[in-house]
């Protein structure tokens, strides 16, 4: 009796080790502790507890000590990695992107630094390996022979994972609900909030097994419309209205405009000739069907005055590491402020933070689609036809195309994606001839590939700059410090200078540019659009207060950006319209007058009369009427705009298919399947 006392404890030691490990991560990143999703993360470790701990009583004492060591390493590794960088990159790291996990260790200085900021939960963390290295001989974990008790243990683990399963499940209430969190969606800070991080892995598995399957389906997909060859597309055009491409309400009105003396101007869309009629009609796959019936009843936007604005132009698109409205200033980056003070203001940008960080920030930018949680969508997606990429649509209309990054030419899967979107690209190491320092410099980049391109009009260029990436030290950033002297004086703490001096890298790289521009004499015939791909999240919230000069509210101003819209000799104009990344790429095609179908992206041509939406990874949004907390779950309406009744659900549920839509695109080469 006294030996099974023994090894039931053991038995119950994992659950709570789990539950302790829960709890502290718990507190240090979202900084509470009591809540609903608390109790499901009891409920959810006493499953897996009790299997552990039944797996460190199942063999000798000797073996069962060295088997629970090993699963406690496992545990506190997994923890503190997850802490590590959630303090760094203000997300959780997905099992999916842990593959770059040696790229990220470069990073070395900063994991140091953000284990110095909370060095607390860092101790709490490694308390429980601690406690078990110094009481080590007192261990002894006596096996369980009772196979009866085996199978209640087991039978209780089961009992327990089937009530939490039925409690979330059922749970289908509210706008972010446990149901569509656990079953739906894979919304991984959400998760872990909601679950807890064991659940949270064990989803995260889920998501990338099923992403090995969908792959393979893909090809099925593939494989099944060559052979039958079913594709009801007509020849696209950019002068198709929407009439004669996807129907008209005014076919089914009476006929008013007989018996006008003055027919009303014929109304143009963004939108190419797709029979989705015939599409739905003939497709045999349920999934592709519901899409071919979704995308056939979204509203298109209309051209407007804007159309064609800067057609035969060159363009020059920019995703800038880690810039901010706080990297702006008249003294400090004088080009960036002519930039955003001579073109178009947008007041109300933002810049979501979405899950992979720079390379989710450039997916949306550049494919004006919201990223798949798990995986690095923008590699993804290099094994997709991806016709709307500015490089593809430029491409096709006889423009040069070429994408530059100042670091690493395969960071990312960058070699395969980039030429995927259509350009010819280069990076560090292949033919990139610039100095590797980290960061490297912008200044640089921009000085070694402008004589490729500055002959070969009409261009359009991508590039992906890295000067402004953390860590915001003078010691671990070349380019703070190669622009220490310029911010010295500032009334700033050191890492806010730093931040602010590896901006000024990236203003006189502008600077360069429009200078050689002039001197090639077209500066007036290239539209350069700049925007980040994240916040800068290298910074602490109180640093980033201190450059917006008050408290920064962190679910919505926290991603305030900023998106620069410049040619010379433009006329400037201000832009209150909410919008965000998701909608550049629908903006830039109307502006130089490409052909696209705007039903097929998820974000808006910002010049158009369509209705504002900017949404944000944890399905929080905002439009012109008002904004939805999905943290709080608090609705507030703005200017007292009266909404109607079922608004924040109607808007809500668009967040949703957004989100759904866009995944499923990725997931089966959509564009392909009814495009290509």
């Amino acid at each position: 009796m006294e030996n099974l006392k023994k090894s039931l404890i053991y038995i119950i030691f994992f659950p709570v080790v789990i539950i302790y490990f829960e709890s502290v991560l718990r507190i240090s990143v979202f900084k509470t502790l009591f809540d609903v999703g608390y109790i499901n993360i009891i409920l959810f470790s006493v499953p897996i507890g009790l299997l552990m701990g039944l797996l460190v009583t199942n063999f000798s004492e000797k073996e069962n000590k060295i088997v629970l060591i090993l699963l406690l390493v496992l545990l506190s590794i997994i923890y503190i990695i997850q802490y590590i960088y959630y303090k760094i990159f203000s997300t959780f790291l997905s099992l999916y992107s842990f593959i770059g996990a040696s790229q990220a260790m470069q990073f070395w200085e900063e994991i140091i630094r953000a284990i110095s900021k909370d060095i607390g939960s860092f101790v709490f963390l490694c308390l429980p390996l601690a406690l078990i290295i110094i009481f080590n001989k007192k261990i002894k974990p006596i096996s369980i022979y009772n196979k009866k008790l085996k199978l209640k243990i087991i039978g209780i683990a089961a009992l327990v994972q089937t009530v939490i399963l039925l409690i979330v499940i059922n749970s289908n209430t509210g706008e972010l609900s446990y149901h569509y969190l656990y079953t739906e969606s894979f919304v991984i800070d959400k998760s872990v909030s909601s679950f807890g991080l064991l659940t949270t892995e064990r989803l995260d598995c889920k998501n990338i097994i099923l992403t090995l399957l969908e792959d393979r389906e893909k090809d099925n997909i593939r494989r099944h419309k060559k052979d039958t060859n079913v594709y009801a597309i007509g020849k696209s055009t950019t002068n198709t209205s929407i009439v004669e491409a996807v129907g008209s309400n005014e076919e089914i009105k009476d006929n008013q405009s007989l018996v006008n003396e003055k027919p009303e101007p014929k109304i143009e869309y963004n939108v190419m000739n797709i029979d989705f009629e015939s599409l739905i009609e003939n497709e045999q796959n349920e999934k592709i069907k519901n899409m071919n019936e979704y995308f056939s009843k979204i509203e298109p936007t209309k051209k407007n005055n804007y159309t064609g604005k800067f057609k035969n132009k060159n363009l020059i698109l920019i995703t800038a590491e880690g810039f901010s409205p706080y990297a702006i200033d008249e003294n400090l980056t004088p080009t960036l402020y002519k930039m955003y003070e001579e073109g178009f203001k947008f007041k109300n940008f933002y810049t979501p933070l979405w899950g992979v960080s720079t390379s989710d920030g450039e997916y949306v930018a550049c494919t004006g689609l919201i990223p798949k949680a798990g995986v690095w969508s923008m590699y993804e997606s290099s094994k997709n036809y991806m016709p709307f990429c500015m490089g593809n649509q430029m491409r096709i209309v006889g423009y040069n195309t070429f994408a530059y990054h100042n670091h690493y030419f395969g960071y990312y899967k960058r070699d395969l994606s980039h030429p995927n979107m259509g350009y010819d690209y280069k990076g560090l190491g292949n033919g990139l001839d610039i100095k590797e320092t980290w960061p490297e410099s912008d200044l640089e980049m921009i000085d070694v590939t402008v004589p490729e391109y500055i002959k070969k009009q009409p261009f359009h260029i991508y590039y992906m700059t890295v000067s402004g990436h953390l860590r915001y030290t003078f010691e671990g950033n070349a380019m703070s410090n190669k622009n220490k002297d310029a911010v010295k004086d500032l009334n700033y703490s050191d890492n806010v200078k730093a931040y602010l001096a590896a901006n000024i890298e990236f203003d006189k790289a502008m600077e360069s540019l429009i200078n050689l521009l002039e001197d090639a004499g077209i500066a007036e015939d290239t539209l350069i659009a700049i925007s980040p791909d994240h916040y800068p999240y290298g910074l602490e919230i109180q640093e980033i207060s201190e450059l917006a000069g008050h408290e920064v509210e962190t679910n919505f101003e926290l991603y305030k950006g900023v998106f620069i819209l410049w040619s010379k000799g433009i006329e400037s104009e201000v832009i209150d319209k909410p919008c965000s990344s998701l909608d550049i790429l629908p903006t830039l095609s109307n502006l130089m007058g490409l052909e696209y179908d705007s039903r097929l992206l998820m974000g808006r041509d910002i010049m158009s009369d369509s209705e504002p939406l900017v949404l944000f990874s944890n399905r929080s949004w905002i439009t012109d009427k008002a904004a939805y907390n999905s943290s709080t779950g608090e609705l507030m309406t703005k200017n007292n705009c009266t909404i109607k009744d079922g608004y924040e659900k109607e808007i809500t549920k668009k967040v949703k298919d957004k989100f759904k839509y866009s995944t499923l695109i990725l997931e089966n080469d959509y564009y392909g399947l009814i495009l290509n």
